[in-house]
């Protein structure tokens, strides 16, 4: 690959305040064509920021259920066109037999009124079970998640415009976070981080500074966390996937206030418990 794309740009502006208008600078993040090729064949298409490549395609494989294991990819190869990403992924024998499988079956003949069912039911594929987990975060924990989660926020300090996946594990913080202008982009980027570095999902909660919907519960469990914390709302069906799932989703976390949509037993008030 080429030298590195630049995640930001610095533009200039006209800025109206109070005290008056004046040009100024301001820099904002870059995103570009990210796409997924698998045997050759382009999958998906993402609009993503030009970083973590590597992470970006291991997670993407994982939480879509392409793999199953990093091990079932023999290579992943990057590629700068100028007008996007490519991003190679050789699968090894087996995963690549089950993805063709899968790409013929979501595929269907032109024309044909079924294969809209199909896509339907990928897209509302069965989540992960993560209801096992005896994991348990304190209601400090949880706020301080989201607080450490702000510190390692490097690109959305400089812009103010992208979203970050973290992941924490009681008694060591947040270990590890990756930003995107996509939100569902910067969780497979940590998924990818995740794995590449052989953290296991369900010693820890994720983190994220978007919305929640039903695509970041799946992903959440595929990565196999029992928790997700969030600064923002979740949606309805969100919620009955956590709970199908036996995930506890906590959201709207402001400074020291939050909301418990599902599995509230995971959470101690009081004296902090951990459970492993």
């Amino acid at each position: 690959m080429s030298a590195p794309r630049k995640a930001t740009t610095q533009i200039s502006r006209l800025a109206h305040r109070a005290s008056g208008t004046a040009a100024a600078n301001r820099m904002v993040p870059e995103e570009t064509p990210v796409a997924f090729s698998f045997a050759g064949t382009t999958h998906a298409v993402m609009m993503a920021s030009p970083a973590d490549f590597e992470d970006f395609a291991l997670g993407f494989s994982l939480t879509e259920g392409i793999i199953a294991a990093p091990d079932e990819i023999e290579a992943i190869e990057v590629e700068d066109l100028g007008a996007g990403i490519d991003i190679q992924i050789r699968l090894k024998d087996q995963a690549n037999t089950r993805f063709e499988a899968r790409r013929r079956r979501l595929a269907g003949p032109v024309g044909c009124g079924l294969c809209g069912i199909e896509s339907i039911e990928e897209a509302m594929r069965s989540v992960d079970a993560v209801g096992a987990s005896r994991l348990t975060l304190g209601a400090n924990d949880i706020t301080r998640s989201v607080k450490l989660l702000s510190k390692m926020q490097p690109l959305h300090s400089e812009t103010g415009a992208v979203h970050a996946a973290g992941f924490y594990i009681p008694g060591k913080g947040v270990v590890m976070a990756r930003e995107d202008v996509g939100r569902h982009n910067a969780l497979d980027k940590l998924a990818g981080a995740l794995a590449k570095a052989g953290v296991d999902g369900a010693s820890g909660a994720v983190i994220v500074t978007s919305r929640v919907s039903v695509e970041m519960v799946q992903k959440t469990a595929a990565i196999g966390s029992a928790f997700i914390i969030a600064v923002s709302a979740p949606t309805a069906l969100a919620i009955r996937t956590a709970q199908e799932a036996g995930m506890t989703l906590v959201a709207l976390v402001r400074g020291d206030d939050f909301d418990v949509f599902t599995q509230p037993d995971r959470v101690v008030f009081g004296v902090t418990q951990h459970v492993a």
